[in-house]
């Protein structure tokens, strides 16, 4: 398996990477993330990387960080979503912010990625609800909110570094959240939810 590649920058034509590593060249697939942050060419670059192993091809992967690695594995557990939709997701949206979408159980703001309808989305927000735990949390932007204009998105950010799981925190928030309710409410009242059950 190649897990990692470091080498020099040789092309960058998307969604393709081809990064020279002494002499051999690597094609390398990435989401359009990668790309904002490549150096230019000529220059070292490293990407961690997936090797997928088919009949008829070998395709390496590339991705900037290892959660965005570990959210494309489990994007490819998921049926109905090979590597390009994959790929789309990544190039849409960090794993953090997929994290509280999916933790909020929010399909509608999945369905403006690239090639995710709704039933996709209910899908994803079932298959991932217990398996982003590891990714660290932040504030979604693909509705164009910040955590300041989003009470909801940020105590489940702040529930999450409680260590309270991503998965239980979505719901437990939406249960007690109220349209105009300051975060430290809705908190205090999630906590209150979580110790009564």
């Amino acid at each position: 398996m190649i897990g990692r590649i470091t080498g020099i920058l040789v092309a960058k034509t998307p969604p393709l990477i081809m990064v020279d590593v002494n002499g051999l060249g690597y094609e390398i697939e990435a989401p359009m993330s990668v790309f904002y942050n490549l150096p230019a060419v000529g220059e070292k670059v490293m990407l961690v990387t997936h090797l997928q192993i088919k009949d008829d091809a070998h395709t390496l992967f590339g991705f900037s960080d290892e959660a965005e690695r570990v959210l494309f594995r489990q994007l490819l557990k998921i049926s109905g979503i090979g590597a390009k939709i994959a790929l789309n997701i990544l190039s849409g949206i960090s794993p953090q912010e997929l994290a509280v979408l999916v933790a909020e159980g929010n399909a509608i703001a999945l369905t403006r990625l690239p090639g995710i309808g709704k039933k996709t989305a209910e899908r994803l927000i079932i298959e991932l609800r217990d398996k982003l735990d590891g990714i660290p949390m932040s504030t979604p932007d693909i509705d164009g909110e910040s955590a300041s204009s989003n009470p909801q998105s940020e105590a489940i950010q702040a529930l999450t570094a409680l260590g309270y799981r991503a998965a239980d925190v979505g719901p437990m928030v939406r249960r007690v959240a109220k349209e105009g309710m300051p975060v430290e409410d809705i908190i205090r009242h999630a906590l209150q939810a979580r110790l009564n059950n």
